[in-house]
């Protein structure tokens, strides 16, 4: 299976590593060193990214969870931790939602609970719509120029972007066009409750720069107040969006932590 790369001993617990729009099952190597010793580390390609070629139905939340439970359960673990971030987050939440006996954890990082109002997911619609357009009809470089000019990607210095459209421009236009529309933010259900069907802990890494998914963590925290469901929030100094591509060490630390706080 060419869209999973596996890092530490397969008698470990399993943590499985979903990646954001456009990334790769190789965006989590340089956080493998740390968290390999401590857990079976699995990455996987979401689908239309990398060597993974399942097309999606539109909504495909549900299609990417089983997707992704199938590996893990063919590799032959029943449970798992797992790491979403962004676009992975998002479905790292219906994986929660779908499967909830199967996680031993749940981290999601800058990742979205979802719109809230018909009104949010109308303009998301037509904005996702724009993109999409936009991926299939301009040079694929032209487009990750743009992507990477948006204002959740503003902490990125012109040289860190510019390796980011380099890294980007390998990836198939009319595969991620399918997975994008199929999991537009337009399409996803609210998943704030989501995490009181959980049997095990729920963690959200934002990072310092990040304003808007700081506020939408403390948002959920205080929707989920009424419940006995928690949702720990851990802030990540120094860095916007992408806290792991730009903090590994960091990110790896953190997440140890939160997972073995007696450590």
């Amino acid at each position: 299976m060419t869209a999973i790369n596996r890092f530490g001993n397969p008698d470990l617990p399993a943590m499985v590593f979903l990646h954001g729009f456009m990334g790769a099952k190789d965006d989590w190597q340089a956080l493998m060193p740390i968290l390999s010793q401590h857990y079976h580390c699995i990455c996987l390609d979401l689908p239309g990214h990398g060597s993974n070629h399942l097309p999606l139905p539109t909504p495909g939340f549900m299609a990417s969870a089983q997707d992704i439970v199938d590996k893990v359960t063919q590799l032959g673990y029943q449970q798992f931790h797992l790491v979403g971030y962004s676009l992975g987050g998002r479905i790292a939440l219906h994986i929660a939602k779908f499967y909830p006996k199967s996680l031993l954890s749940l981290t999601l990082e800058s990742a979205h609970p979802g719109l809230k109002t018909a009104t949010e997911k109308q303009q998301r619609q037509l904005s996702d719509k724009q993109w999409a357009d936009k991926l299939i009809h301009m040079p694929l470089p032209q487009f990750l120029s743009q992507w990477y000019q948006q204002a959740v990607f503003a902490d990125l210095t012109a040289q860190q972007r510019q390796q980011l459209i380099e890294k980007r421009q390998w990836n198939n236009p009319q595969q991620l066009q399918q997975c994008y529309l199929a999991t537009s933010l337009s399409l996803q259900q609210d998943c704030r409750d989501v995490l009181s069907q959980l049997p095990c802990p729920s963690f959200f890494i934002a990072g310092e720069h990040d304003h808007k998914f700081q506020a939408l963590a403390k948002d959920w925290q205080q929707h989920l107040a009424s419940t006995s469901t928690q949702l720990q929030l851990s802030i990540i100094n120094g860095v916007g969006h992408n806290i792991h591509a730009m903090q590994p060490q960091v990110f790896s630390d953190r997440l140890l932590s939160l997972l073995n706080p007696e450590h």
